[in-house]
């Protein structure tokens, strides 16, 4: 077991590595837990592949319904087509064009994790990797302290040894965990990109999710929104991909 802060301290001091030694120059597909992961996690990196002119593919899997339950002017069906929006236009400003950007729908706070729903959603990702010619799956780190997003790095690691292609992780809420919260070893090995050209963008497609703020929608007191600590971490001038399955860039 290691603490958290090592873990973490490792991460953030991680080698800065090219673009291309994360995408391979090729098409990655971001797996996103709900709508905003994306642009949280990859934001970056979505901007500067696009720039380079090999666009990553985002697929989201939830509907991010589960953020504000109480709301009665945000119902369900109607926050999941606000939600969803949201995540178009924030990959838009990143330079994604919409046919770059999917949703599977399934159900906030609970994505399968084993049994036929994980299976049937494991297919449509494998379909999706295989029809955007995806050679690498971008996912939320294990130890994200979240159920969706465990979720997604099991359905990554899942696809990925199906179709042998890389599996990368990329942290979001794992940013702030305790301290002194203890992980399963071993440290992580990985690489940062320097995306200090693109915040500007990445700034703009945070604000996209305006849901999330807490400004949008006023009728739930006990909605989500997004911490300010949380904020503060993706100040910073570099997104952090880590190796997971080990395979190398092609």
């Amino acid at each position: 077991m290691i603490p958290a802060a090592a873990m973490l301290q490792a991460m953030a001091t991680m080698p800065i590595a090219p673009l291309t030694a994360i995408t391979g120059g090729k098409t990655v597909l971001i797996l996103a837990p709900h709508p905003d992961d994306e642009t949280l996690g990859c934001g970056g990196l979505i901007a500067a592949a696009a720039a380079a002119g090999h666009p990553p593919f985002v697929l989201v899997l939830t509907d991010g319904t589960g953020s504000h339950p109480n709301s009665r002017s945000y119902p369900p069906s109607r926050l999941k087509e606000v939600r969803a929006q949201e995540a178009r236009n924030a990959v838009a400003i990143l330079g994604l064009p919409d046919n770059r950007i999917d949703f599977l729908e399934l159900r906030d706070t609970a994505a399968p994790m084993d049994g036929e729903a994980f299976e049937a959603a494991a297919a449509m990702i494998q379909s999706t990797a295989e029809r955007v010619g995806a050679t690498a799956i971008l996912a939320p780190w294990q130890h994200d302290p979240h159920c969706d997003h465990l979720a997604a790095h099991r359905m990554a690691e899942e696809v990925t040894a199906r179709c042998q292609i890389r599996h990368l992780a990329y942290p979001v809420w794992g940013w702030i965990i305790v301290p002194e919260t203890m992980l399963p070893g071993p440290t992580p090995h990985g690489v940062r990109l320097d995306i200090t050209s693109h915040m500007a963008a990445k700034h703009r497609a945070i604000a996209a999710h305006a849901s999330q703020y807490g400004g949008l929608i006023i009728d739930d007191a006990g909605g989500f929104q997004l911490p300010s600590n949380l904020l503060e971490v993706f100040s910073r001038p570099f997104e952090t991909f880590l190796t997971v399955n080990g395979l190398a860039a092609p």
